[in-house]
């Protein structure tokens, strides 16, 4: 009890409780805690294309090598087994265009806490036309090394509009952004691209609208926000200062997702200090 009353007594102090007045989203909405033992360590969230009410989750170290599939209020509704697949530590999930533009949902095996791991994976499938109870897939792997040896990473979004993967570091004073091009799946091995610095640290999850034209990422206190002008590349989007958004300060928050509309963001947390999973929704003011 001492532990949560300080964690929160410091978001308070520090002013990280303040919800953002000027914002062009509202304060979070509650939608419901999530009180599935199974899906204590959540880490990552991706809305579905093919199913615009559902959206894909996943555990973090040492959970099942399995994406859940729950609707929007947070029922979950299916689940999806990576067939030969090992969950050593994911940390992210997207849904973006794969090979002959059709969905994929993409799923990021790239945290090291220590920083001892040489190379980091990321998988990918074609997004399920129906929603079951339990499926297998055999997914894709690409395996890429960063170009300063290893990092420790939380964040991955897949651009709706070049096909490409971008990564963003979690240990660095100031964040680092990583590219990966569609093609990169099927070489056996390949060496991510430093595109752009962020102006905080700890990065813990990171999102792109279906359009394009919304980017996401948070920390464990601030959620950033950009807008992308047509014609313009994710890094040139990430070069400008980002906006601050509403957050509802969470135990551990690693996950954020817009709804397939862009018009709201969604967030969610691990359990931490005995808290249950809190599913959050914050719609846009216009």
């Amino acid at each position: 009890m001492y532990k949560l009353l300080s964690f929160f007594l410091l978001l308070s102090f520090s002013g990280f409780a303040q919800q953002v007045s000027d914002s062009i989203f509202e304060s979070g909405i509650l939608i419901r805690s999530i009180e599935n033992p199974v899906l204590e360590e959540m880490s990552g969230l991706a809305f579905s294309k093919n199913h615009p009410d559902k959206f894909y989750t996943h555990t973090d170290s040492g959970g099942e090598a399995t994406v859940y599939v729950l609707d929007s209020l947070g029922n979950e509704i299916g689940k999806i087994v990576l067939k030969d697949t090992e969950n050593r530590d994911w940390e992210d999930i997207a849904v973006g265009p794969g090979p002959d533009g059709k969905s994929y949902v993409y799923v990021a095996e790239i945290g090291d806490n220590a920083g001892v791991h040489k190379s980091v994976k990321i998988y990918r499938f074609l997004e399920p036309s129906t929603i079951e109870k339990k499926i297998t897939v055999k997914p894709e792997v690409l395996k890429f090394t960063y170009p300063e040896g290893a990092m420790d990473a939380e964040s991955l979004f897949v651009d709706p509009l070049s096909g490409d993967l971008f990564i963003v570091s979690k240990r660095d004073k100031k964040n680092t952004v990583f590219c990966l091009k569609s093609d990169d799946f099927g070489k056996k091995e390949v060496v991510a691209t430093a595109v752009g610095k962020l102006p905080f640290t700890s990065a813990t999850a990171a999102d792109i609208s279906q359009d394009g034209s919304k980017i996401l990422i948070k920390n464990y206190f601030k959620i950033y926000y950009w807008d992308r002008k047509q014609g313009e590349t994710v890094a040139d989007a990430l070069s400008r200062s980002p906006k601050e958004l509403p957050y509802v300060p969470e135990p551990q928050g690693e996950a954020i997702g817009f709804q397939p509309d862009g018009k709201a963001y969604y967030t969610i947390s691990e359990k931490r200090y005995n808290i249950h999973p809190v599913l959050y929704r914050y719609p846009a003011k216009y």
